[in-house]
């Protein structure tokens, strides 16, 4: 085969590009708020969030076009699933946060000004899988494809998954 397709300076290692650092900072709320989705506690979060950037950080990161929110979240979740094991039980009781409302990842504000507390609640209460593609696409605002790369599934199996998640918080959420 040829050096392209083993990307040995074909055009595979001119896709490539090295994860910019300094660039991280601009990701740190909507890493929050994923990990907060994720583990149900704002220390928990602030510790999820630190640990993760801590495993980028030790060593050069290499991505392929615009993948920087999905390799993260990838991260961030292998960080969650990683603790989850070490400390069991894993709480997904929020605590009080002071994220007032939840803003859409597009820019829009939810204008029925739902208490993230609630819908937080919500999502603590699915299993991990629905979670994290819930997490991936509505919090982080990652489209199905790039959920699914960071997910390491389909994407119909993230749109499976958002159906069954989005349908689970809208029934407890309606039984408030």
């Amino acid at each position: 085969m040829s050096d392209a397709v083993h990307g040995r300076g074909g055009l595979q290692d001119r896709e490539l590009r090295q994860l910019d650092p300094d660039q991280l900072s601009s990701h740190v709320a909507r890493l929050y708020r994923a990990a907060y989705g994720l583990c149900g506690s704002r220390q928990d979060a602030e510790d999820l969030v630190q640990d993760t950037y801590e495993q980028i950080l030790r060593r050069p990161r290499f991505l392929r076009g615009d993948q920087d929110l999905a390799y993260l979240l990838r991260v961030l979740r292998n960080t969650w699933i990683r603790s989850a094991r070490k400390q069991r039980p894993v709480a997904t009781v929020t605590d009080v946060v002071e994220i007032e409302a939840v803003a859409d990842p597009r820019g829009d504000t939810l204008t029925g000004a739902i208490e993230a507390r609630v819908v937080y609640d919500a999502l603590g209460r699915l299993s991990p899988h629905l979670r994290e593609a819930v997490v991936a696409v509505d919090v982080l605002g990652l489209s199905y494809k790039d959920a699914a790369r960071a997910l390491r599934t389909k994407e119909g199996t993230i749109m499976s998954r958002l159906h069954r998640g989005r349908g689970q918080i809208a029934s407890q959420l309606a039984g408030r």
